[in-house]
């Protein structure tokens, strides 16, 4: 049995959505992020980082996205979330580290920008960059990062619920869809999902 934290509106829908498509055996602790939660001694003796999500496994505990993913996807082999090709495992492992490293990155400026630095005229100028920056970084995606209909192609795989989540950011972030029709197609595609919508239906009860 593992244990998901997570908080609604993060990253941690990843992998909410990737337990779900697996058929793992798995609770789902939804943290308080209002009331700092994560903060909490109480958490941070599970996630030190101080963030989600957070997978409790009999092994220990996992965090960053494309970890859980990957380690989600190599538990149940048989719920096929990832390639069984070693390079095309590694295509879908660069495509959530890009995710990871680049995107949530590009989107938490707009509301993180304490985390790089300390003058709040800095603040509202990172705040400024984010659609420009969102915008560049999913027109690559479009581009030339989306196979179709999936991330990976025919196969679905731990890439698209992770898409899927940062997609959902994108009008927040003031990025226009008309631009993006694959993403815009693959987005819809996953809200159709038993998984998805069983999930998104747990995050709001």
């Amino acid at each position: 049995m593992f244990k998901l934290y997570y908080a609604p509106g993060t990253c941690a829908l990843a992998s909410h959505i990737a337990l779900e498509e697996a058929g793992a055996s798995y609770t789902a602790e939804r943290l308080d992020f209002k009331n700092s939660q994560q903060t909490t001694p109480q958490y941070l003796a599970i996630n030190p980082k101080g963030r989600v999500p957070a997978l409790v496994t009999d092994h220990g505990t996992l965090t960053e996205t494309p970890a859980i993913l990957a380690f989600i996807a190599s538990s149940f082999p048989k719920a096929k979330l990832a390639p069984d090709d070693p390079f095309e495992f590694a295509q879908a492992q660069s495509f959530n580290s890009y995710l990871c490293s680049t995107v949530h990155i590009n989107h938490a400026h707009k509301m993180r920008g304490y985390r790089w630095a300390v003058d709040e005229s800095s603040f509202a100028d990172m705040k400024r960059k984010v659609p420009e920056t969102m915008a560049a970084s999913f027109a690559l995606i479009e581009r030339d990062m989306i196979k179709g209909p999936w991330v990976m192609g025919e196969q679905y795989t731990v890439c698209d619920p992770y898409l899927y989540t940062i997609a959902l950011w994108l009008e927040g972030d003031g990025v226009d869809l008309a631009p993006l029709p694959k993403v815009a197609a693959h987005r819809k595609r996953m809200s159709e999902r038993p998984a998805v919508q069983k999930v998104l239906a747990e995050a709001k009860a």
